[in-house]
């Protein structure tokens, strides 16, 4: 089997990476930063020139991009792969875009008579490293079994939520709470010290309550060492409110609070803490008088 595999940022090289332990396909990988792809060619990997030469003869196509905007020109602008596709050949979107969005990619695919499948995941760069990802798909299920062998490799769970646009939705009430638990956990915490108690003991006691949501163990340790190395942007984690901003608008759907969590995300981000992990949001929030 052929596949390719395009988006090399923090988790598409790691995805790709561990595609590679599947000894049943052929990579072909693509990046606009061609540095990206010097790591997976020592790996065994086969670098293509444009995204159009890595899907040529490919079975399979999983994209891993920032943005609807970046999918739209490398899928379907001048030089977009879509069009050098072979009939029949399924795209997996990996991409976190918004359901409407994933809707017309589908509909722009199915026209070219290709498959396509929405498999955005939950997790971020060390799960991605480990292969601990969970997938979350929409589409038909047998692509989803199709795909499945591949997917195992790359992640420990797949959960197939429905037609085609229902893994984009499902991953937008994801990352709904993901951001908006860690902006209520960081305020939380700087109250907490300001109350008197060290960060040490609110880093290491809050996490264990129940009422806190699981991930925020590891954020609390990175807080604790002060350590923002991006495992998921924080301008990414903007994109991503924005783009539930619009889902919410199309289904007349109020979000009070996360469209507050999206403003104060973006004056974090607005603050030069957008290439830093999403919870810099902490360090932000302290920092204000």
């Amino acid at each position: 089997m052929n596949v390719a595999f395009i988006g090399l940022g923090i988790m598409g090289s790691r995805m790709a990476t561990n595609l590679l332990k599947h000894e049943g396909i052929t990579l072909t990988v693509f990046n606009r930063s061609s540095e990206a792809m010097v790591p997976l060619r020592k790996a065994g990997a086969q670098a293509a020139d444009s995204a159009r030469q890595a899907v040529a003869d490919a079975d399979m196509v999983f994209t891993m991009l920032s943005a609807p905007e970046v999918v739209e020109k490398v899928a379907f602008g001048d030089g977009g792969f879509i069009n050098a596709m072979g009939e029949g050949a399924l795209w997996i979107n990996c991409s976190t875009v918004n359901p409407s969005y994933t809707r017309e990619c589908a509909e722009r695919a199915d026209d070219r008579g290709l498959r396509f499948l929405d498999a955005p995941v939950a997790g971020t760069k060390m799960p991605a490293e480990t292969g601990e990802l969970t997938f979350l798909l929409g589409g038909e299920s047998a692509d989803v079994e199709e795909v499945r062998p591949l997917l195992d490799h790359m992640g420990q769970k797949i959960l197939h939520v429905g037609p085609v646009g229902q893994g984009s939705a499902f991953k937008m009430l994801v990352n709904a709470l993901l951001a908006q638990s860690m902006l209520v956990y960081s305020e939380t915490a700087l109250l907490g010290e300001k109350l008197g108690f060290s960060r040490d003991f609110l880093m290491d006691t809050l996490p264990n309550l129940p009422v806190t949501a699981p991930f925020l163990k590891g954020k609390a340790e990175l807080i604790k060492e002060g350590d923002y190395d991006p495992q998921f942007p924080l301008e990414l984690m903007l994109k991503d409110l924005q783009l539930l901003d619009v889902t919410a608008y199309e289904h007349k759907q109020p979000l009070f609070l996360a469209s507050l969590a999206k403003s104060v995300y973006g004056q974090a981000n607005n603050a030069g803490r957008g290439r830093d992990d999403f919870a810099a949001v902490f360090e932000y929030l302290e920092k204000l008088h």
